[in-house]
C-alpha cells in the first residue's frame, strides 16, 4: 500500500495515543486489574483488551490478517485466561466481571494493547488517499477510513477517562496535576 503523507501523519497520531492512555495504568497490578468499585463501568484489564480489539478490527479490514491468536480467542465471554482475551468478554456491549482468571495480567494486557497500537499505526500509515476516503460500515453508521481512525483515537481517550475515574475510586492517586 503506498501510503500518503496524510496517512503517515494519522499513523503517527495513533502511535501518540499509546503513552497518553498507558500512563493512567500506573499503579494497576494483578491484584486490582479487574476491580470495579462504586459501580464504575469497566475495569483496567477489560479496557486494555477492548481498545486493542477495536484497533485490531480496523486493521484487519486493510491488512487482511485475523486477530492475533496469541492475544485473542473466540469463546463465549468466559473463556479468557491470564494470557489471552476472549473476544466476547471485551467486545462492545460486553459486561466486565471481577474475575482475574478470565482476563490477562496487567503486564500482558498492556502488551496486547501496545501490539494493537503498533499494528493499527502501521496499517493506517500505509493507506492511500483513496483508501482514506473510502466509506466503511462501522457499528450503526458508515464513515471514511480517515474518520474511523479519528473515532478510534477518541475512543482510546474516552476509555482513558474511565481509567481516571477508576484510579480515584481505588485511591491510586493522580497522574495529571
Amino acid at each position: 500500500m503506498g501510503g500518503s503523507q496524510r496517512a503517515a501523519g494519522l499513523g503517527d497520531a495513533v502511535r501518540a495515543t499509546a503513552p497518553l492512555v498507558l500512563r493512567f495504568f500506573d499503579g494497576f497490578d494483578d491484584s486490582n486489574r479487574t476491580a470495579q468499585p462504586g459501580g464504575l463501568p469497566n475495569h483496567a484489564s477489560w479496557v486494555l483488551g477492548h481498545l486493542a480489539l477495536t484497533m485490531n478490527r480496523f486493521a484487519e479490514r486493510y491488512d487482511g490478517l485475523p486477530l492475533p491468536v496469541r492475544d485473542y480467542l473466540r469463546g463465549n465471554g468466559a473463556d479468557g485466561t491470564t494470557e489471552i482475551y476472549d473476544t466476547e468478554s471485551v467486545c462492545f456491549g460486553s459486561v466486565p466481571v471481577d474475575d482475574p482468571s478470565k482476563y490477562p495480567t496487567i503486564e500482558r494486557g498492556i502488551e496486547v494493547f501496545q501490539a494493537a497500537i503498533d499494528r493499527l499505526a502501521a496499517v493506517v500509515s500505509g493507506l492511500s488517499e483513496a483508501q482514506l476516503a473510502e466509506v466503511q460500515p462501522w457499528g450503526r453508521g458508515a464513515f471514511t477510513a480517515e474518520q474511523l481512525v479519528t473515532r478510534i483515537m477518541f475512543h482510546n481517550g474516552t476509555h482513558a477517562g474511565q481509567i481516571m475515574d477508576l484510579r480515584r475510586a481505588l485511591g491510586l492517586g493522580r497522574v495529571i496535576g
